[in-house]
């Protein structure tokens, strides 16, 4: 998923900063009575080159705030929301919900690497050229990609069993509660605490035997248990969408967003390491010290800082 590489750098620095803050006293599990300490586990994850990225990746985003601040950069609630429903629109709310969480990511976390996000867009985008020829040509040349199949919106209870997908299948038949059925039985973790509410699915995004009675079997009626190579699922579609054809003028924001993307990458880690020569970086722990640059490069040999865009 797209998005998921636009945010990850940023969200890295919150979950270790999360996970060494937590490794601080204690046991975190027993194996055969042996216990693994809190402290073996935290001197573990300092001395592993994930924390060494993570502090480098902490030093990043707050140099990117200063630089913000000191530019007259400001990145409202709105813009973070707007850009929020914009990647949930274009993949999907379950999809992109899903992803970030799988991350053990909060909203919180996703705000903060999305807040960075644009103010680097911003800084860059005095080198961001992007004309309407551009994202014409582009849309002739990609406008399937921009198809929005059809959408189905549903809730699954999933058991090892066929004996025990009849029993639960005549249990809501004889009037018993979906939601609290999924969370007795099912086996799915993603949905189980959510009455096994899967949200919006596309078309391609489930097993075959899944997909074909979400998108066939009749609305808010409770089907006859499926069988996928997770087990047997019992399915009640709650609602579905038809698919739709792109427009330029439907796709022009994601174009734009995907054309910028493509001129900014080359431009991200000089823009970093401009900020990075620039600043003054003391590392007070020994283990952390080959995690900066050594000798910091001089700003003279860095490439200049960009003085952010007029436009956002």
């Amino acid at each position: 998923m797209a998005i998921a590489h636009r945010i990850a750098a940023v969200v890295l620095t919150v979950l270790m900063a999360g996970a060494l803050a937590a490794c601080s006293s204690g046991t975190v599990a027993t194996v055969n009575g042996q216990s693994i300490s809190r402290t073996d586990l935290d001197t573990k994850l300092e001395t592993g080159p994930a924390a060494k990225s993570a502090a480098m990746q902490m030093a990043q985003s707050i140099l990117i705030e200063q630089y913000a601040k000191d530019h007259n950069i400001n990145v409202s609630d709105a813009d973070i929301d707007k850009k929020i429903n914009a990647l949930k629109a274009q993949y999907g709310a379950s999809q992109f919900d899903t992803a970030t969480k799988q991350r053990g990511m909060t909203q919180d976390d996703v705000r903060k690497a999305i807040r960075d996000q644009l103010i680097v867009d911003q800084a860059l985008g005095s080198g961001i050229h992007i004309s309407q020829a551009d994202i014409t040509k582009f849309f002739q040349k990609n406008h399937a990609v921009f198809d929005k199949p059809p959408q189905a919106h549903a809730r699954h209870i999933l058991v090892n069993n066929l004996q025990q997908a009849n029993m639960i299948e005549q249990k809501l038949k004889s009037g018993a509660k979906f939601e609290d059925l999924a969370k007795q039985y099912s086996q799915d973790p993603g949905s189980k605490d959510k009455g096994g509410d899967l949200g919006f699915f596309r078309t391609g995004q489930m097993m075959p035997t899944f997909e074909k009675a979400a998108f066939s079997q009749p609305l808010n009626t409770v089907g006859r248990p499926v069988k996928s190579p997770f087990g047997y699922h019992i399915i009640e579609v709650l609602e579905r969408t038809p698919g739709q054809k792109a427009t330029l003028a439907s796709a022009h924001d994601q174009i734009v967003d995907q054309l910028r993307s493509q001129q900014e990458a080359p431009l991200v880690q000089p823009f970093l390491q401009s900020l990075m020569s620039k600043a003054t970086i003391d590392v007070k722990d020994p283990r952390f010290a080959d995690a900066f640059p050594s000798p910091q490069p001089s700003s003279s040999s860095a490439a200049s800082t960009p003085a952010p865009s007029a436009t956002k």
